[in-house]
Parts: C-alpha cells; sequence; structure tokens
C-alpha cells in the first residue's frame, strides 16, 4: 500500500468502527462522480484516444485504486450507496424506478415512495452538516429535495410534478457551466464545505461542444465512438473548472473520484441490452478508478492490486472530517492501510431498473457477484427471478445467462472466457462465499 496517512490509536465514540484524526481544521471534502463512463476510458488508465488532462493530472497528485468496484451497475443504488455508506438492499433503493417505470412520472405518489425508503437511511451529508460544514449538491439526484438529506444548498428541485426524477435542474452543472458551485463557494468562506458534483456526463444524450467533436471525428470511427470521447473530455475539462475554483483550498481539500457505474459505447444502432455495461454484472457495468487527493495527508501513488469500492466512500469522508463511522457502514476507510490490507474480496448485488416491488430487494435481485483480490470472480445469476433478469428497460437481452460464470479479471480483463465449467471447485467455493454474504447462515 502506498497511502501516507499514518495510523494513529484514537477514541471513537460508542458505535464507531473506526476514525480517523482530524486535521488542525476540518477538512473541505469534494466528491467528483463520473456518470455512464467505461473504468478504462482515461489517459491516466491507457486510453489510446479520450483524452483527459485534468483528471490525469488529478491521478498524479492522488492515491489512485485502479481495481474500485461499485456494488450496482445502474446511477440511482450507485448513488445512495455512495450517500450512506449501505449495499443497495440495505439502504432500501436497489432501482432506478418504481414499479411502472417511467409512466410515473407524473405520479408523486408512486416515485415519492422510492424517495420516503431513502430518507429511513441517515447520509453522509447530514452528518457533516451536522458537525458545521456546509454542502452543496449538483448533477445526478434521484431522492427528491436534497436540502431534505443534509445539503445545506443544491440544484435539483425533485418535484415530481415538476420534471423531477434524477436531477432536474440539477443536470445542468457542467454542461452549462460551474457557476453555483462557484457561488457556493463564495458564500461559503471560511467555513468546511462539501461539494457532491455529479454532472450528467459523459452521459447520453451525446451533445458535446462542435470544437471537441471535431477532434474525435476520424474516418475509422463512427459517429456514435467519437460523440462519447468527446463527452469524456468535456467531463475532464469541468472537473479542471472545478478544481480551479478550490485552488486556494486545495492543501486542506479532500478530493475523491468515481464513476457511477460502466459504459461501452454502441457503434451502430445497437442498444445498451448488446453492450454487457451499465445494468450488467460485468466489469465493464461495475469496475471504476477511484481516486483521493489531500496534499500532506494521502500521498500519490497507484495501487493496481488492492480492491476499493464505493461502498468505502462514506466511511473515508466521515473518518477523513474526524467524525466516527457507524458501526452499520459495512465499508472500509481508505485513509487507513491496516484495514484495507485485510481485504481480499468485495461483494455486490444488481436489480432491476425498474422496481418489482420497491420494498423488497429479493423481488428485484437478478445477479449477486464475488471479486477476490486474486482475480477470480463469480456472477452468480437469482435463478427465482429468471423474468425480472431477462428484461432491461422493457428488452429482452439475448445475451443474459442463467448458469454462474466465472472468471479471472487479471487474466481476461474483459470477461471473454467463462471458466466455471473448467473450474467447479472454484465455483463452489465462491458461491458458499456469496451465500454466506447474503443470507447469513445459507440460503
Amino acid at each position: 500500500m502506498k497511502i501516507g496517512l499514518p495510523l494513529l490509536l484514537l477514541v471513537c465514540l460508542a458505535g464507531a468502527t473506526s476514525c480517523a484524526p482530524p486535521p488542525a481544521a476540518p477538512p473541505n471534502i469534494v466528491l467528483i462522480i463520473s456518470d455512464d463512463h467505461h473504468w478504462a476510458d482515461f489517459g491516466f488508465m491507457g486510453h489510446e484516444v479520450a483524452q483527459t488532462p485534468h483528471l490525469d493530472a488529478l491521478a498524479e497528485e492522488s492515491m489512485v485504486y485502479t481495481r474500485g468496484y461499485v456494488p450496482a451497475s445502474v446511477c440511482r443504488p450507485s448513488l445512495a450507496t455512495m450517500s450512506t455508506g449501505l449495499f443497495p438492499h440495505e439502504h432500501g433503493i436497489t432501482g432506478n424506478d418504481p414499479p411502472g417505470g417511467r409512466a410515473t412520472m407524473r405520479n408523486p405518489a408512486a416515485r415519492s415512495e422510492m424517495v420516503e425508503i431513502f430518507t429511513e437511511n441517515k447520509t453522509v451529508t447530514e452528518y457533516l452538516t451536522e458537525t458545521g460544514y456546509v454542502s452543496h449538491q449538483s448533477g445526478k439526484w434521484w431522492e427528491g429535495d436534497p436540502t431534505h438529506h443534509g445539503f445545506t444548498a443544491g440544484m435539483t428541485h425533485g418535484d415530481v410534478a415538476n420534471g423531477g426524477r434524477h436531477g432536474d435542474e440539477g443536470l445542468k452543472i457542467g454542461r452549462e457551466g460551474l457557476h453555483p458551485i462557484a457561488a457556493f463557494l463564495e458564500e461559503a468562506g471560511d467555513t468546511p464545505f462539501f461539494v457532491w458534483y455529479a454532472p450528467f456526463l459523459p452521459h447520453t444524450p451525446h451533445n458535446p461542444p462542435e470544437r471537441l467533436l471535431e477532434k474525435y471525428q476520424a474516418p475509422n470511427r463512427s459517429e456514435r465512438v467519437a460523440k462519447y470521447y468527446a463527452m469524456v473530455e468535456w467531463l475532464d475539462e469541468t472537473v479542471g473548472e472545478l478544481l480551479a475554483l478550490i485552488e486556494e483550498q486545495a492543501d486542506n481539500t479532500l478530493v475523491l473520484f468515481v464513476n457511477d457505474n460502466g459504459w461501452i459505447q454502441a457503434v451502430g444502432d445497437q442498444g445498451m441490452p448488446d453492450t454487457r455495461s451499465k445494468m450488467s454484472p460485468y466489469d465493464a457495468g461495475l469496475r471504476t478508478p477511484i481516486m483521493l487527493r489531500w496534499p500532506g495527508r494521502i500521498a500519490p501513488g497507484r495501487d493496481t492490486s488492492t480492491l476499493a469500492g464505493s461502498i468505502d466512500l462514506a466511511p473515508t469522508i466521515l473518518a477523513a472530517a474526524g467524525l466516527p463511522v457507524p458501526a452499520e457502514m459495512p465499508g472500509l476507510n481508505l485513509l487507513e492501510p491496516a484495514q484495507l490490507d485485510g481485504r481480499d474480496q468485495l461483494l455486490g448485488a444488481l436489480f432491476a431498473h425498474t422496481a418489482v416491488d420497491a420494498h423488497d430487494p429479493i423481488a428485484n435481485l437478478k445477479y449477486r457477484y464475488l471479486i477476490r483480490e486474486d482475480g477470480w470472480k463469480l456472477i452468480l445469476p437469482y435463478l427465482p427471478n429468471r423474468d425480472v433478469t431477462l428484461m432491461i428497460n422493457g428488452a429482452v437481452a439475448e445475451w443474459m445467462r442463467f448458469e454462474p460464470e466465472l472468471y479471472n479479471v487479471l487474466n481476461d480483463p474483459h470477461e471473454t472466457r467463462n471458466l466455471a465449467a473448467e473450474r467447479p471447485d472454484m465455483v463452489e467455493t465462491l458461491r458458499g462465499e456469496l451465500e454466506k454474504w447474503w443470507w447469513g447462515d445459507g440460503e
């Protein structure tokens, strides 16, 4: 491990699993969340076409975990995990939409039901606000009015009757500049702040500035791919603008970066069901780089072996602020190397995009997965929900399989060779670990 924060013995408040030494002054905290972005589509991750100079510079100054994972490969449950520090089946937000899907857009009762489920959780923002932080929400946010969940300011109104679903006015951030964040930071003054920056980038609509699109157009490259690469660079530009806004406070600012879920850009007219990325149990949907920059507190480095998860962001943020980490949060504090040294696997579960039952996670369960530090990864379909698993956005996904799949992603990062038939022993070993995690004493 290459993290520079020393371990100190501290007495934490009752109910906490860990806590970090508070800095001389509470740190500012900025969480940057990319939207629908493949884990390898960055310059610092080796992509040869998409240019991300600002994120590359951030990576040079950060501890970079190249083997990061989100628990679910669709945005709402993924974002809710970052906000609560809980797995989707724990915080209750397992999919994007309630039963009825987008048809419920003008039905406040149906959509507010899921927001009420989310409200039963306490968010990182609430913990920070209680200790004197001011906080700003921009970009993706599904859970109604953000000021009802600890934010002291936000762009999203969350009013279903007025077009609220996944961010409404907040989705303008980045695409239309960063003026709301700049105004918030000016008003914050010397008060410690938390910024949730979850721009609708590089998410569709892929409508980049013409100057960027022209840069990526090529005779042997489809227009759709060129637009996606341009969107990636557009995201990068906005990250550069954001980091410039906090430049004077950088020494006491923890910056975290993560993707909400993955993406593979379709070349022709094919849609997402053919991509094995977003909403799938494959690494193209689940994997993400995770970066942390905190000058003088975290030594820059690149860790290509340790498994890190978005489940770890909430405890890390609380610990950085000197707050106790609630015992119910299963993630680890990425500031404490000793915790990470003991981790050899990550687990997660994927659910229906549109809930079958908003109150019953198992009714929506499609897959569970386990990945080990040595590269072995098991994908386990939940057979009782075969009909749920078949459907993605109302379309049958013909590539879906209903037997366990086994890969070694260190040797086969794109999961092209299913080794389940060759290694039934490994399948059963990992299955046992998954079932123990999910059911406790077994199914």
